[in-house]
């Protein structure tokens, strides 16, 4: 009984120690254009639009040139800044929630998406999404034909 105890308790040991911690992201494959590359991501990081995001796909993660693919969390209640993505196109997947995108010059228009919805962003759309829900968040996953996604984000005033 000890000995299987031990022998479980060390198990757990080793893979503690050789497991990424929950914290950090892990990129298994070489990012040389020849390798597939997996990308586990930890922890959120702060996008430039205030928003928690999960960054998958990019050039510094996984070597990617002209795509990045990434999950976004839009707290309860709460909303991105106001930007554009300068000459760059972003296609969206809402997994989660119902999100008010305020968009164009002077954010006057504005579309609701569901979960399940597919959205499109031409390049260079000035627009601002806000979580409906105080009590949910919303959860979509974007892609971005720009390898270096946030570099390329341009930040407005909150105009609402």
């Amino acid at each position: 009984m000890n000995a299987m105890r031990n022998t479980l308790l060390l198990s757990l040991i080793f893979a503690a120690l050789v497991a990424p911690a929950a914290s950090e992201t892990s990129i298994i494959g070489k990012k040389d254009g020849k390798d597939i590359v997996t990308v586990r991501v930890g922890e959120a990081s702060q996008s430039k639009q205030a928003l928690p995001i999960f960054p998958g796909i990019s050039t510094k993660t996984a070597g990617a040139k002209g795509l990045s693919l990434l999950k976004v969390v839009i707290p309860p209640g709460g909303k991105a800044q106001a930007h554009t993505h300068k000459g760059h196109e972003s296609a969206i997947y809402l997994l989660q929630g119902r999100v008010e995108t305020r968009y164009g010059e002077n954010l006057e228009k504005s579309v609701v998406n569901v979960a399940g919805d597919f959205i499109f962003i031409p390049a260079d759309v000035l627009h601002q999404p806000v979580n409906l829900s105080d009590s949910e968040a919303a959860i979509a996953i974007v892609a971005r034909n720009d390898g270096d996604e946030q570099e390329h984000v341009i930040l407005y005033p909150m105009k609402r």
